[in-house]
C-alpha cells in the first residue's frame, strides 16, 4: 500500500498537520475522515493528531488504510499489462462481465481478482476506474486504493485522460477521418439499448480509418473518445451508418465472422496518481480481431 510522506519546509513551521495534509495531499474528504478515524497519520514516525504543530523539517507520513472486497474467488485467467502498488491494469478478455450483478453474480473480473488475491498474498479493495461491455476487450483499470481511483477519475472528468479503441465497422467509410458528435441518451429506461437523441448527454468520438476491405465490405478504425458514454462508439458507429461489426444491439450478429461485437479498448493514457508522470498503457489486439480480420484480407 501506498504511503505519502511530505518533509515540513521552513514556510510550513507552526502549521497544523491537517492543514499540511490538505495542503500537500488531494485526498478526497471522504478518504481523509478514513485516515483521521483509523489514525494512520505518523509524524516522524509517531501516531500524531490533526491539531498537533509541526516544525520545519518534520516528517509527515500517511498510510492509507487497508481495504478488502468479500466477492467469492474463482479461477478465471486474467492478463495483467501493468502492475505496480496503486494500480492494476488488465488486457480484459471478451466474454467476461467486469462486476457482479444480479444478473452475473459469479464469473466476473471481480471474481478473477479474488482469486488472484488469495495466490499472491496481497489484499486490497476492488475499484474499477472504467468498466467495458461483456463482450468488449481490452484495457480494464484496477484502482488498489481510493485515492488513485479518485484521481483519475477526476482526470477522466477533467479529458485529461485519452481512451484509444480499435474497432472493425460495416461498409466502406469513404472519408479517411471524421468525427461523431452527437447526444447520447436512454429513450426507454426498460431498455439497455443507448441511441441519439435531443436532450442526451453530449458526445463526442473520433475516428480514423486505418484500413477497408471492399471485398468483404468493412472498414477497420482507430477511434478516440472525448466522452465516455455507455456504448458510446456502438451507438455512433451506428448512428452514422457503419456499426460494429457483429453488434447484437446495434447491428446485426455475424457469428461466422467473430462471435461478439469486433471493438477492442487498445489504449489509456493517464498521469499516475502517485508518480505524477504520463503513462500510456496499451492491450494487443486480441485473438479473434486478429482472425476476422485475416479472414477479410
Amino acid at each position: 500500500m501506498a504511503d505519502f510522506i511530505h518533509i515540513v519546509t521552513q514556510e510550513e513551521d507552526g502549521m497544523e498537520v491537517r492543514e499540511i495534509m490538505r495542503e500537500n495531499f488531494t485526498f478526497s474528504s471522504r478518504l481523509r475522515n478514513k485516515i483521521k478515524r483509523n489514525k494512520l497519520t505518523k509524524r516522524n514516525g509517531l501516531p500524531t493528531e490533526g491539531w498537533h504543530k509541526v516544525s520545519a523539517g518534520d516528517e509527515i507520513k500517511i498510510v492509507l488504510p487497508e481495504e478488502r472486497s468479500g466477492f467469492e474467488a474463482e479461477e478465471i485467467p486474467l492478463f495483467p499489462i501493468y502492475e505496480d502498488e496503486d494500480l492494476l491494469l488488465l488486457n480484459k478478455q471478451p466474454g467476461l462481465v467486469v462486476h457482479p450483478t444480479k444478473g452475473n453474480p459469479t464469473g466476473t473480473v471481480a471474481n478473477a481478482l479474488m482469486y488472484r488475491m488469495e495466490q499472491t498474498g496481497e489484499h486490497f479493495k476492488i475499484r474499477f476506474v472504467n468498466r467495458l461491455d461483456r463482450d468488449t476487450s481490452g484495457v480494464l483499470i484496477v484502482a488498489k486504493n481510493a485515492f488513485s481511483q479518485n484521481e483519475i477519475t477526476k482526470q477522466m472528468k477533467q479529458n485529461i485522460t485519452r481512451k484509444e479503441y480499435t474497432a472493425i465497422v460495416c461498409g466502406i467509410i469513404e472519408e479517411d477521418s471524421g468525427t461523431v458528435d452527437a447526444p447520447i441518451g436512454r429513450p426507454d429506461p426498460e431498455d439497455v439499448r443507448r441511441g441519439v437523441m435531443e436532450g442526451g448527454h453530449p458526445s463526442v468520438t473520433h475516428y480514423k480509418v486505418l484500413s477497408r476491405f471492399p471485398e468483404s465490405g468493412y472498414t477497420l478504425l482507430h477511434l478516440k473518445l472525448e466522452t465516455g458514454r455507455t456504448h458510446q462508439i456502438r451507438v455512433h458507429m451506428a448512428h452514422i451508418g457503419h456499426p460494429v461489426l457483429s453488434d447484437h444491439l446495434y447491428g446485426e450478429e455475424r457469428p461466422d465472422i467473430i462471435d461478439r461485437q469486433a471493438l477492442h479498448a487498445a489504449s489509456f493514457t493517464f498521469i499516475h496518481p502517485a508518480t505524477g508522470k504520463e503513462l500510456k498503457v496499451e492491450a494487443p489486439l486480441p485473438e479473434d480481431m486478429k482472425n476476422a480480420l485475416a479472414n477479410m484480407r
